[in-house]
């Protein structure tokens, strides 16, 4: 709608503003009304409209275009359709353009800044069809002419609750020409609002029910209410069936007797019930309001269930944690207690491995959802590689770029095995020496070209990969049109690989423990280089779209 209304007129922001908000409500002018309702804005002055324009529905077809009328023609902008009745448009009229003069009941609202009925129905299609124009206004601007149009093919005697329906749709209609409606300074928050057919009470200026819908009435059953809502005070009846001994919120009583735009829930007798209190202004006179209700107890049981769920999870990672920190120190002290070098060793090796796994379970229990912002986990693995590189080492790992949101499945092994990476790189590429220890982290296949790291060439990203490059990786790469991927570069300056290297044929327990993370467990791909310049370059190439195994593949 913003792109129409940009395109084809002269509307301000605050006016675009304005429209939004009505058109996130008039589901329930369609209701109330039982026919369609579109949209019309005048177009720009000097804007192109069509010359052969047949007209249709909505008016009576005129001839040539005034050249002096105020407005040379309109666009639909907006459209709804009523779930209460049969439609009067199969088809989508959103930005049909027509010149002024087709669509004669919309001039005349228009110009007479005034809600214009048609006497006879239109036959257009083969189907009666009853056509009313309502104009737009904002303050004392009209910004367009909403067409009303009621579909008469299976007319007949209207209920009470029709009379109902049609009594407060007029009233709103009245409101919306008026500039009352929407309620100006209310947020137009209406996804999960009660809806006509849920439940409709009308009220009279005092806060009495003059009308119940069959179903507001059984919801009011369900609340504990044993007699007929007519006649009674809504407020009154409603902070009676809710009185639990508790404080009551403040503002029910005067939502409920029409004399505030509000929504409120209300619990008794085991149900809960959404309503939503519409006032109803007329000629400046409040002349009663309509209140919608909608039984969500079902709703709320289940997001209380939800809660629960997260809140159990949060509290199993908070105690995976634990017992991992647990396990954690109890190798820390066995580790003391050796007096083999090799098995002292092995035992913070398995520490480190631990804590990694710990680190996410942490995250994960600050969570409300079972995706982490990976970044935070790499910076604290990072820091822990620092930690406890030796004193002659002298190396401060960082990180360039962003990792972003990852799913727990792939944010686990891919901390064990970025640990395993930064601590060979610092045990045999830097051991006894100064130098830099680097993690680049990038994304590719979201939609934006991600910037590139500056001094660091990604796997995948050279023009000639394989061919003009020593150490290319066997398989060629992926490129950043194959799906949503993460690159991840482990980069050193220290003494590089040795000749003979060879990864799949290694015997370091931390290098086979990335190859079956990376490659078996996330279906990534792992390479190792040599650093332009010395030093090594270790590449893992991560798909974020692939369906993640819960253990490694056989």
């Amino acid at each position: 709608m913003t792109d129409l209304v940009r395109d084809h007129t002269d509307l301000t922001e605050t006016d675009v503003e304005w429209l939004h908000a009505l058109v996130s409500d008039w589901q329930l002018l369609a209701d109330l009304s039982f026919a369609d309702l579109l949209l019309w804005v005048p177009l720009r002055s000097g804007a192109a409209v069509p010359a052969d324009e047949q007209g249709g529905r909505g008016g009576r077809r005129g001839g040539a275009l005034d050249t002096n009328a105020a407005v040379q023609g309109w666009v639909a902008i907006a459209q709804m359709r009523p779930t209460t009745g049969p439609t009067a448009y199969s088809e989508d009229l959103v930005g049909k353009v027509v010149r002024t003069g087709r669509r004669g009941l919309i001039d005349v609202a228009w110009r007479e800044r005034r809600i214009v009925r048609e006497g006879d129905p239109e036959w257009g299609s083969g189907i009666p069809v009853r056509e009313e124009s309502i104009p737009v206004r904002r303050g004392a601007k009209i910004l367009g002419v909403i067409q009303r149009s009621t579909n008469l093919s299976s007319a007949r005697t209207p209920s009470r609750l029709e009379l109902t329906y049609l009594q407060s749709a007029s009233d709103l209609a009245k409101m919306i020409s008026e500039g009352r409606f929407p309620v100006p300074g209310e947020e137009p928050n209406m996804v999960r609002s009660p809806r006509v057919g849920d439940g409709l009470m009308r009220l009279d200026r005092g806060g009495g029910v003059t009308y119940a819908s069959p179903n507001a009435q059984s919801a009011y059953r369900r609340l504990g209410l044993p007699s007929d809502l007519v006649g009674e005070s809504l407020g009154k009846v409603t902070a009676d069936l809710c009185d639990t001994g508790e404080p009551l919120e403040e503002a029910l009583s005067v939502v409920l007797s029409g004399r505030a735009p509000r929504e409120v829930e209300v619990e008794s007798n085991g149900s809960v019930m959404q309503l939503r209190t519409i006032p109803l202004v007329v000629g400046g006179t409040r002349i009663g309001a309509i209140v919608l209700c909608r039984d969500v107890t079902e709703l709320r049981w289940r997001d209380r269930e939800l809660m629960t769920k997260d809140a159990t999870i949060r509290e199993i990672h908070h105690r995976v944690k634990n017992n991992l920190q647990t396990v954690a120190a109890l190798l820390r002290l066995q580790a003391r207690r050796l007096r083999i070098p090799e098995g002292r060793a092995a035992l913070d090796e398995a520490v480190r491995r631990v804590g990694s796994i710990a680190i996410v379970h942490e995250t994960l229990s600050h969570t409300p959802d079972e995706l982490i912002d990976f970044d935070d986990i790499a910076d604290r693995v990072i820091m822990m590689a620092g930690e406890v590189s030796t004193p002659e080492t002298k190396v401060e790992p960082k990180r360039t770029g962003s990792f972003g949101v990852l799913p727990a499945e792939v944010a686990t092994p891919l901390a064990m095995a970025l640990t395993e990476l930064l601590q060979n790189a610092l045990e045999h590429g830097l051991a006894n020496r100064f130098g830099t220890l680097e993690v680049v982290a990038r994304r590719y296949g979201e939609g934006g070209a991600p910037s590139e790291p500056a001094g660091v060439r990604v796997w995948g990203e050279w023009p000639d990969s394989g061919a003009s490059e020593p150490h290319a990786p066997k398989e060629a790469p992926r490129g950043p049109g194959d799906g949503p991927r993460l690159v991840a570069i482990v980069t050193d300056d220290g003494v590089g690989l040795p000749p003979d290297f060879d990864v799949e044929s290694s015997n370091s327990l931390g290098l086979q423990i990335v190859r079956t993370l990376i490659v078996g467990e996330l279906g990534g791909r792992l390479d190792f280089r040599d650093r332009p310049g010395g030093g090594t370059e270790v590449t893992v190439d991560v798909p974020l779209d692939h369906n993640h195994r819960s253990g490694p593949r056989a």
